[in-house]
């Protein structure tokens, strides 16, 4: 007895030090789209894969896809918990209360909210400056537009998508001045048929560019029906559409931020963060530009993003005016991240009002 005892006893310390018996880190992952959507959930995703490459047998992902914002994300979270998941990544703005109530009940697991602004001792937040991209597709579409109205969908009227508009106004209006922009909310991040409609209608009021803050590729998918239309991949490279519509993108590259929090987890050095990264970390990619962009214009949009990503150039820097032409920043005053999280109004020039 003794001997079988010390025998096992070998057995499990050589276990544990070679890793053979440990358990894998389990990490779910919450989706508000299809894994095949092509545009956000899919790069959330590609992210989720990065860390199973990255980690190997030493972690165990799961997913669940098309989960909608509100009581039933709190039940697909609640069941990843009674399944053993060490960390949890819900990445959707909407998925924010739902995040917070389970985090309360299950003070061991790990949570990373994407997009929101609530934290706790075991909930981080993270998000990407996706105005920094907006930026160098606005100038791109300023140029480009022979109509001069640019068409933009928006999926729901939250700071995120509120600043993105006003940023992509801004660098067009610079290149352009006779730029008008139209904007219709889809109320969605993900249904192809809206966005389609949306894309139509913009497209039927003469806009010749279309942007677009919703997750599919049907926006391409109708400016290619309408012919002498371009747009730009959202959230992904959106590729399948570079010999028709698609002139660039903006990428999100959600991978390291995976890989690194995963590892904090593993190695217990996880803490609760902030993180609001862009074009110089590699968080916001910009896909590659087409031919159809004029070499002049792609060679000043390269100057925009290298002066972004260094610092040197900051999309907010004034002087600029609120929509009702209320004086909001200076002359070389550059917007505080505080105003840009909970950014709520348009700048002046752009027509319409925001939903509430």
């Amino acid at each position: 007895m003794k001997l079988t005892s010390l025998f096992t006893s070998a057995a499990m310390a050589l276990g544990l030090a070679t890793g053979v018996m440990a358990e894998p880190t389990k990490v779910g992952f919450v989706y508000v789209g299809p894994v095949g959507d092509g545009g956000w959930t899919y790069e959330h995703d590609k992210g989720r894969q990065a860390v199973e490459a990255e980690f190997g047998d030493d972690v165990e992902t799961t997913f669940v896809e098309s989960v909608a914002e509100g009581p039933d994300a709190e039940r697909v979270m609640t069941q990843m918990v009674l399944e053993g998941a060490d960390l949890i990544f819900t990445t959707s703005f909407g998925y924010m209360d739902q995040t917070i109530n389970v985090a309360k009940k299950f003070p061991n697991v790990r949570f990373e909210h994407a997009t929101g602004y609530k934290t706790a001792d075991n909930v981080s937040v993270y998000s990407a400056r996706f105005y920094e991209g907006r930026a160098i597709q606005g100038m791109i579409a300023g140029e480009m537009t022979k109509t001069n109205i640019i068409g933009y969908i928006g999926s729901f009227p939250i700071p995120e998508v509120v600043r993105g508009i006003n940023s992509a106004y801004i660098h067009a209006k610079k290149v352009n001045p006779d730029v008008r922009f139209k904007i219709v909310w889809a109320y969605t991040w993900f249904d192809p048929a809206k966005e389609a409609d949306a894309a139509k209608v913009l497209i039927e009021q003469g806009a010749d560019v279309i942007l677009q803050h919703t997750d599919s590729t049907a926006p391409l998918a109708a400016a290619a029906e309408a012919g002498n239309v371009i747009g730009f991949g959202q959230a992904s490279d959106m590729a399948e559409y570079t010999d028709g519509p698609r002139v660039s993108s903006i990428i999100d590259n959600w991978g390291p931020y995976y890989i690194e929090r995963t590892k904090a987890v593993m190695d217990g050095t996880w803490e609760t963060v902030n993180t609001w990264d862009g074009i110089g970390a590699g968080m916001v990619g910009i896909g590659a530009m087409t031919d159809k962009i004029p070499a002049d214009v792609q060679d000043a949009a390269n100057a925009l993003k290298a002066s972004i990503a260094s610092g040197e150039y900051h999309p907010f820097t004034g002087p600029l005016k609120k929509q009702d032409g209320s004086d909001w920043l200076a002359e070389g005053e550059v917007a505080d991240d505080g105003t840009l999280a909970g950014m709520n109004f348009y700048v002046e020039g752009i027509e319409g009002d925001i939903p509430n």
